[in-house]
C-alpha cells in the first residue's frame, strides 16, 4: 500500500474527504518528524514507539571495487512494534 492508497482507505474508513484525510496523514508525519529531529520519542501504548537510534560507525567494503571504507556514524529512525500490533500481526 502506497501513500495515496493509505489515504483513500482513511478517507473512506472515516467516512471524510480525501482532501482532509491527506492533510491529518501530512500532519501526523509532520509531527513524529517534528518530535523525533529534537532527539524525543513519540509513544503509542500498545502500538508502538518512534525513536531516534544512534548507528556507530562501522567497516563495510565497496561492493564495485571490493576496497575496505569506514561508514560514518549516523542517527535513524526506529519504530518498536507494541504489543497490539505484534499480536495482529502473528
Amino acid at each position: 500500500m502506497n501513500k495515496q492508497e493509505f489515504v483513500d482507505k482513511f478517507a473512506k474508513d472515516l467516512g471524510t474527504t480525501k482532501k482532509f484525510a491527506e492533510q491529518a496523514v501530512n500532519a501526523f508525519w509532520g509531527i513524529v518528524e517534528e518530535v523525533l529531529k529534537k532527539g524525543g520519542k513519540l509513544q503509542f501504548v500498545n502500538e508502538g514507539t518512534f525513536s531516534v537510534a544512534k548507528r556507530a560507525s562501522r567497516k563495510g567494503v565497496n561492493p564495485r571495487t571490493g576496497k575496505p571504507i569506514t561508514i560514518p556514524a549516523k542517527k535513524v529512525v526506529k519504530f518498536t512494534p507494541g504489543k497490539k500490533l505484534k499480536e495482529a500481526v502473528k
